[in-house]
């Protein structure tokens, strides 16, 4: 047997092992945190359109839940809504409902907190989301990204981030980033230093008509 026939069979061989190997899991999961700190209530609008928009992009298999980031946000008592979508489209439409009104509940019922517990919501979307396992697992965070955490919270928690996408949206400007930009852009940097230790992937999008761009 010349060498040519022995590589075609090492290939061949090689394609078949691929081929019985275990199935790449194609669908996704996103996990939606919403900053219910202070003013920053007055962006819930805004959240539902990209949630609406998220729920238009989910197919059979997907995954979505969406929670709130409060003065303690590692619970699941601050999941609002959560779906794994059917494989019946009647039925995965019926599903897409039921979530709406349940964030449309949300929304009206929601009182500004007094802390901002975001890395408590992170360590509960990671938690979430592995249980699952997702092809693709995506973390969106709604918030201004300044993190203010009650006495005697710990947070002190390295971040297990292998696999995820997170997304920052809507990351407004506080009176403070008025006056010193820097308090701004340190704020982005700290974040994305810490996603990017944990081994997750990071970025920033604020203008909402570019969510194309995040969700496959």
């Amino acid at each position: 047997m010349n060498s040519r026939i022995k590589q075609l069979i090492a290939v061949a061989s090689a394609l078949l092992l691929t081929a019985c190997g275990e199935p790449v899991a194609r669908n996704q999961g996103v996990y939606m945190l919403i900053d219910t700190s202070g003013t920053y209530t007055q962006e819930l609008d805004k959240a539902q359109q990209v949630i609406n928009y998220t729920l238009a992009k989910m197919n059979p298999g997907d995954t979505f839940a969406v929670a709130s980031i409060n003065t303690g946000s590692f619970s699941e008592k601050n999941i609002k809504a959560k779906v794994t979508f059917d494989d019946r489209p009647s039925v995965t439409n019926r599903q897409k409902q039921t979530f709406q009104q349940s964030i449309q509940q949300f929304v009206e019922d929601t009182r500004p907190a007094a802390y901002t517990d975001i890395t408590g919501g992170l360590l509960q979307a990671v938690e979430y989301l592995n249980e699952k396992e997702p092809g693709r697992k995506t973390i969106l965070i709604f918030s201004d990204l300044k993190e203010e955490l009650k006495e005697g919270y710990n947070r002190d928690v390295p971040l297990q981030l292998d696999g995820f996408n997170l997304v920052a949206l809507n990351v407004t400007k506080l009176r403070s980033d008025n006056i010193d930009p820097n308090e701004y852009l340190d704020r982005l940097q700290q974040w994305q230093s810490r996603v990017e230790q944990g081994g997750g992937s990071w970025r920033v999008v604020n203008d909402l008509e570019r969510l194309g761009k995040v969700l496959p």
